[in-house]
């Protein structure tokens, strides 16, 4: 078989569940099809025998041989994924993704210089012309600009990405470039968070405006049930405040002060709660 043509056309970069058909002294050998998958030695679970079935990785290893390992690399292919650099070179970036042969990044898929130590939000693929698992930091052409399924206060999974003078750059629900603008951000994230948020605005563009609360009176809403929640959590009281600073109210309550105040202006004239000096309080409906 030339080792350079998948078997069978397998997919590199997936996880495969293949039978065990032959044990040698380096290793085994893995059926899929009528061709076979080396799994060397080191990655063999104990008591393996002839006939299992075992739960595989596939992938190319540093002598472009299709290998097999039981192994969990930290992404898959077409797949975001977190990474660290770990090293770089005259033609790339080699990156951390969990299994002894680093993941490579040529510069060409590089939008700006990497720097090693550093994690980056990066989209793994199997490059057509090698067949190896690379990745790409230039996340835009992976991402769909076809909104056409998305509306406004849609809540949707938010990846973080990069971080810009603008806002901090998003991956919504794994297809779409979104912005979370920083003076709407009350917390602290790091590139590769997995968040909830709200979609503000659909651009004409196909990118999205973000936020991580519901703007509006849909906000408030929400923000008086989380008082009253938390009140409820604790004793009937929060020791919070038209004095409280907005940190004070963000590390409590995961809300701006802004909305803190008309939520407790909403439940104040509900009845729902008293005001003092030192705090809120419940008020147990009569």
């Amino acid at each position: 078989m030339d080792q350079k043509e998948s078997p069978t056309s397998i997919a590199i970069g997936q996880y495969h569940t293949l039978e065990v058909i032959k044990i040698l002294d380096f290793g085994l050998y893995l059926a899929h099809g009528l061709d076979e998958i080396l799994l060397p030695i080191r990655y063999i679970p104990e008591g393996t025998q002839v006939g299992d079935k075992l739960y595989v990785f596939i992938y190319r290893d540093s002598e472009d041989r299709v290998i097999a390992t039981t192994e969990k690399p930290l992404a898959t292919a077409n797949s975001f994924a977190c990474l660290r650099v770990t090293d770089a070179n005259s033609y790339g970036v080699f990156l951390d993704w969990g299994l002894v042969k680093d993941l490579f990044m040529p510069f060409s898929e590089q939008h700006k210089k990497l720097i090693p130590g550093r994690n980056y939000l990066v989209w793994v693929y199997v490059d057509p012309e090698t067949d190896r698992v690379m990745c790409s930091a230039r996340l835009e052409k992976f991402l769909q600009t076809d909104t056409s399924a998305l509306q406004e206060n849609q809540l949707v999974e938010l990846l973080i990405w990069e971080f810009t003078d603008m806002g901090i750059k998003v991956v919504v629900e794994q297809k779409y470039s979104g912005v979370l603008y920083h003076n709407e951000v009350f917390e602290t994230l790091y590139v590769g968070d997995q968040v909830n948020g709200y979609i503000k605005k659909i651009r004409e563009d196909g990118k999205l405006d973000v936020v991580l609360r519901k703007k509006g009176y849909a906000e408030v809403i929400d923000a008086k049930e989380e008082i009253m929640q938390q009140l409820k959590k604790s004793q009937g009281f929060l020791p919070l405040t038209d004095n409280s600073s907005p940190q004070e109210i963000y590390e409590r309550l995961q809300m701006s002060k802004k909305t803190f105040k008309k939520a407790v202006g909403g439940l104040l004239k509900d009845g729902q709660l008293s005001l003092s000096k030192d705090g809120i309080y419940f008020i147990e409906p009569e």
